[in-house]
């Protein structure tokens, strides 16, 4: 009699366990997402936690266009990007050549440094030196041409961007600026450092 008693209690008390181990999972903590299941709020929160442990989310798959400004946005279409051997070597002298027309139309600074380049030039090729001085005076020559146009360049794009006065518009103008003076020195350093030792004897010896 005792041992029934006793089984049913034991029976009792595991069904009692039980219970309450159901009601402590359904309990609600101060903190819990209180929202039914099959709610906006509670699809949106699984989602989430979905995306959370490494699935891809519906965003990712359907994602929204990107606008022009956008430094992710694809870059608009250029045709003359396909264009491959002579053809592609064609449009790139053309274009070249259009560059070389803006900078002698539009900038000074290049014409006075290409007037420059045309006295300067001749000069490397007669003057009396050996090959690698040779081509540091003409190199030196040619780099201030090329910094100057790169320098046109960045002036045209930040113009393009916008006319009004900025801190950094000026910046940039400045420090590209800055490259050609560093340019031309390094020209007249050259030039000095090579031609003139020759100059001096040409005049001692004139004298």
């Amino acid at each position: 009699m005792r041992t029934r008693n006793s089984t049913v209690a034991r029976a009792s008390n595991g069904a009692l366990h039980a219970v309450d181990a159901d009601a402590g999972t359904e309990s609600i903590e101060p903190f819990d997402d209180v929202s039914e299941h099959g709610t906006p709020d509670h699809v949106s929160h699984a989602n989430g936690l979905h995306g959370m442990n490494g699935a891809s989310f519906d965003s990712e798959t359907h994602p929204e266009p990107l606008s022009p400004d956008d430094p992710l946005a694809p870059l608009p279409f250029n045709p003359y990007k396909g264009n491959r051997g002579l053809t592609r070597a064609w449009h790139a002298m053309k274009n070249s050549l259009a560059g070389f027309r803006v900078a002698i139309r539009e900038e000074s600074a290049f014409r006075q440094e290409l007037t420059l380049a045309a006295i300067l030039i001749p000069c490397g090729v007669l003057v009396p030196v050996d090959p690698v001085s040779r081509v540091l005076l003409l190199g030196s020559v040619l780099l201030v041409l090329i910094v100057e146009l790169l320098n046109s360049s960045l002036e045209a794009a930040i113009d393009r961007i916008s006319l009004e006065r900025h801190e950094l518009s000026r910046r940039a103008k400045d420090l590209g600026s800055a490259a050609v003076m560093v340019a031309l020195g390094m020209c007249l350093m050259t030039w000095v450092l090579i031609v003139g030792p020759l100059a001096v004897r040409w005049l001692k010896a004139w004298l």
